[in-house]
């Protein structure tokens, strides 16, 4: 297939460029895009069969979850049972290179077929910020390389690895952080750091 590239400056997000990209997620496609960490995989996270397409191009496993990246809290609240205590944190480091793992809501177990948990993201991304609003629904997402191989910080390596094979990628240069975001589980007490990323925990450690 073709994959189109789309070159979009975080110095100026382009709503009219992106529409090109929400209308791809729309139709069930799936696009790489650009985060403050490092690029990202999505599709509609309401598409079950999308969702399928992610696992199927990154050769993953489909017991490992993916991340649900939202604009805002309030759309995160949608999905997730967001607890008192994840409101304070989350105010302090979202948008940013931090993912919350929540109890999944009712809706939220619709969506990611039945999993009792979800990972909630909003990045710190021009980009990626404009492309969350324009879409009416959250965004399914994984680190955009295949299983086993170095994530990818720019659309160069990104099209290396799937040039041809998936819709469409935005190129928005090298990513602030190249690092992935640090995991920390809040779906029971006492909350535990799952992964160590680009934000130290130790910066985490009296919101938790």
């Amino acid at each position: 297939m073709r994959t189109s590239l789309i070159k979009i400056p975080r110095s100026r997000p382009s709503a009219a460029k992106l529409k090109e990209a929400v209308s791809a997620l729309e139709k069930g496609g799936v696009v790489i895009f650009p985060t403050d960490t490092v690029y990202g995989m999505a599709a509609n996270a309401f598409n079950a069969a999308a969702r399928k397409k992610i696992y199927a191009l990154k050769g993953r496993h489909f017991t490992k979850p993916l991340i649900l990246m939202v604009p805002n809290i309030a759309a995160a609240s949608l999905v997730a049972e967001v607890p008192h205590k994840a409101i304070k944190i989350a105010k302090k480091f979202w948008p940013g290179p931090l993912t919350l793992i929540f109890p999944t809501s009712t809706h939220g177990k619709m969506v990611m077929g039945g999993r009792k948990d979800v990972g909630v993201r909003i990045p710190d991304d021009s980009v990626a910020g404009m492309l969350l609003k324009l879409c009416p629904f959250p965004l399914a997402t994984t680190s955009a390389n295949p299983s086993g191989k170095e994530s990818a910080v720019d659309a160069k390596t990104a099209e290396k690895y799937f040039g041809g094979k998936l819709d469409l990628i935005i190129d928005s240069g090298a990513c602030r952080h190249a690092r992935e975001s640090t995991v920390i589980d809040m779906v029971h007490f006492p909350y535990v750091v799952i992964r160590e990323g680009c934000l130290p925990s130790k910066k985490l450690l009296k919101y938790i």
